[in-house]
C-alpha cells in the first residue's frame, strides 16, 4: 500500500496507538510553515504512552486565514491548538481571554477551547526554566538574555519571576530597550557590551537565531573568554542540538543545555490541558525527538 507506514508517517500520527474515532480529542499546531515542527511527533507519542484516545496533527495555516482557522478549529469540535511563529502575536488578538503568562511574555503558543471562549497562554518561559531545572541548574543571579524577540520575551519574564537579574543585550538597543520597559523590570545594553558583563552572570540565554543549523555568526570563542567558571550557557535552538555557541562553551569547561527540553517541558502544559494527563518528559520522549534530528 502507498503512503507512510504507522512507524515512519511524518506527522507522528502512527504513534498514538489508536485509531480515530468519534470520541478521539483533536489538538494540533498552527503555523507557516510547520512541516519542520517535532511537536506532532512528542504529543502522538505521548497519546500512544499513556493510553490516550487523541491525535495532535500539523495545521499549516496562512496568516491571512489564522483567525478564521484558529474560530473554525474550536467550532469543529478541537480541544486546543499550539502556535508557532508567525502567529504567536495575532493569537492574542484572537484570543477571548489570555494568562497573567501569556500577557506578560506578550504571545500565545498555546490555546486551549473551553465553554465556547478561546483561551490563551504561554509555556515558552515555564518550559525553559522547567528545562534548565530538571538539568540541575540553580535559577538565580543575573541572566544575560542575547535577543529581544517573542521567546527572548518571555524567557525573561519567567526569570524575573524566578527572582533572577536579568540583563538584555540586542543588536538593535531599541528592542531591547521597549522589552524591559514592558516587563518592567531587566536592564538592556549594548549589543557589543555583553561579552564584558559574563564575569558577573550566572546564565547565558542566546534567543536568537545565531547558530540555528550549525551556522557560526560569530566568533563564540572570543565572546566567552571572559565567563567565570560557574557560569552555565543555554540555547532556545535546538537544530542542530550542539549549536556552535554551545560547543564554545563544552570546550571552555562551562555547563551547558540545549533547547531540545525547552521543546518538551513546554509542550507539557497544553497535553494536560488537552487530553487531561500530566506526561513526563523522560529519556524515552528526548530519545525519540533527538533521533529525529539526526
Amino acid at each position: 500500500m502507498g503512503g507512510a507506514s504507522r512507524e515512519t508517517s511524518a506527522s507522528g500520527l502512527g504513534d498514538t496507538g489508536c485509531m480515530i474515532d468519534g470520541h478521539t480529542k483533536l489538538a494540533g499546531v498552527m503555523g507557516w510553515p510547520v512541516e519542520h515542527s517535532r511537536s506532532p511527533m512528542l504529543h502522538n507519542h505521548w497519546c500512544r504512552v499513556h493510553d490516550v484516545n487523541g491525535a495532535y496533527v500539523p495545521l499549516p495555516t496562512r496568516p491571512e486565514h489564522f483567525e478564521a482557522a484558529l474560530k473554525g478549529l474550536a467550532a469543529a469540535g478541537f480541544r486546543g491548538v499550539n502556535v508557532t511563529i508567525p502567529h504567536k502575536e495575532a493569537a492574542m488578538r484572537a484570543c477571548d481571554s489570555m494568562t497573567d503568562t501569556a500577557r506578560r511574555a506578550g504571545a500565545v503558543n498555546t490555546v486551549r477551547f473551553e465553554n465556547g471562549q478561546i483561551i490563551g497562554d504561554c509555556t515558552d518561559g515555564t518550559g525553559f526554566c522547567d528545562n534548565l531545572t530538571a538539568h540541575g541548574v540553580t535559577l538565580s543571579g543575573r541572566a544575560l538574555i542575547l535577543g529581544a524577540g517573542g521567546a527572548a520575551r518571555a524567557v525573561a519574564a519567567a526569570l524575573l519571576d524566578r527572582g533572577c537579574e536579568v540583563v538584555v543585550a540586542n543588536r538593535t538597543m531599541a528592542r531591547a530597550e521597549a522589552m524591559v520597559e514592558a516587563l518592567k523590570g531587566g536592564e538592556a545594553v549594548e549589543w557589543y557590551d555583553w561579552p564584558s558583563l559574563l564575569p558577573g552572570c550566572s546564565l547565558l540565554v542566546n534567543a536568537t537565531s545565531l547558530g540555528m543549523n550549525g551556522k557560526a555568526d560569530i566568533d563564540w570563542d572570543a565572546m566567552l573568554r571572559q565567563a567565570g567558571s560557574s557560569l552555565c550557557v543555554t540555547d532556545i535552538v535546538y537544530t542542530p542540538r550542539e549549536t556552535p555557541l554551545l560547543k564554545a562553551a563544552k570546550a571552555a569547561d562551562l555547563q551547558t543545555v540545549d533547547g531540545l527540553g525547552m521543546l518538551i517541558h513546554q509542550a507539557r502544559a497544553g497535553f494536560r490541558s488537552w487530553f487531561g494527563v500530566d506526561p513526563e518528559a523522560d529519556e524515552a520522549t528526548f530519545n525519540l525527538l533527538a533521533a529525529s534530528l539526526r
